[in-house]
């Protein structure tokens, strides 16, 4: 007996304003409802304490997720002086608090050392692995083991807000980036200890916050309007360059067939007749256009 399909096959890319409070997943899976869609993904997750943008992918776009990976973020972070926590934001236990005497120009130069390529040892309360286990799994039994620093990059800080203990600042950062131990590191610099209050990202890779929609947007939406909402599948790839194939070729590519081509090595978006994107490819030191992911609807009669 066949097993009856779950779901309808939606295809895009969804810009949702992520609520404070809820796991990535959750706000997937709600999403994924709403949308009634067969097949959803996310393109990294944004920790339950943060809101902001979450881009969602359904069907075909579930394929090239991974490309905002790697693609840089902008986040709206807060900051409250004079307080530590075991977590290093507003979830943790309270284990230390300092008066804050802080001028505005100590709080200019401490942004200005954490601008540029910065090492940041990852925190334990984090998803990282360790021989197997995520290091929360060792914060939660207590145990407290040895990790690397990592170096990453911090494009721009931007002072939004300062009242003397509350700092508001924009941060442009690189892939991999612990915004709260981007605080911690802040608060440790300044000489009394700060802990991230909030966090909202607003920005990931060429996609903005102001193009997203809210859970509860999407929710008071007629059905049919919530697909209208869906970018199209290759808002993951328009980063990166694109090639246009005829007919002939198309079909050679989509049957998995490298193409001669010619041109500059890396990865590219591939199109076919009527400007359907077909996948992604590598082009390979030698001009050579090899497939990498393939749509399945595209057309390869």
């Amino acid at each position: 007996m066949a097993r009856a399909r779950r779901g309808d096959p939606v295809d895009g890319v969804l810009l949702l304003d992520k609520p404070s409070g809820i796991t990535s997943n959750h706000a997937l899976q709600k999403a994924r409802r709403l949308l009634n869609a067969a097949k959803a993904g996310h393109t990294g997750t944004l920790d339950p304490l943060a809101s902001g943008l979450l881009p969602l992918t359904f069907g075909e776009a579930t394929k090239f997720s991974s490309d905002l990976l790697d693609a840089d973020k902008g986040y709206r972070a807060t900051v409250l002086l004079g307080v530590r926590t075991r977590t290093a934001d507003a979830e943790g236990e309270v284990v230390a608090t300092q008066p804050v005497e802080v001028t505005r120009a100590q709080l200019d130069a401490a942004l200005s050392l954490l601008t540029g390529s910065i090492e940041q040892v990852p925190p334990m309360h984090s998803a990282l692995k360790r021989d197997g286990r995520a290091l929360y799994d060792y914060a939660r039994a207590g145990v407290e083991v040895a990790r690397e620093p990592r170096r990453v990059t911090i494009h721009r800080l931007v002072l939004v807000a300062f009242d003397g203990e509350r700092v508001t600042i924009d941060v442009e950062c690189s892939k991999g980036t612990y915004v709260r131990v981007l605080a911690e590191d802040l608060g440790d610099l300044l000489g009394c200890g700060a802990h991230l209050a909030a966090l909202r990202r607003t920005r990931v890779g060429a996609m903005t916050l102001e193009c997203s929609v809210s859970l509860a947007e999407l929710e008071a939406m007629p059905a049919p309007e919530r697909c209208e909402r869906l970018l199209p599948v290759d808002a993951l790839l328009a980063a990166l360059p694109r090639i246009d194939l005829a007919e002939p070729q198309a079909r050679r590519f989509l049957h998995g067939n490298p193409l001669e081509l010619g041109g500059t090595p890396g990865r590219v978006r591939v199109y076919g007749p009527d400007e359907q994107l077909l996948g992604l490819a590598e082009r390979d030191e030698h001009g050579a256009l090899n497939p990498r992911r393939l749509i399945a609807t595209a057309t390869n009669d």
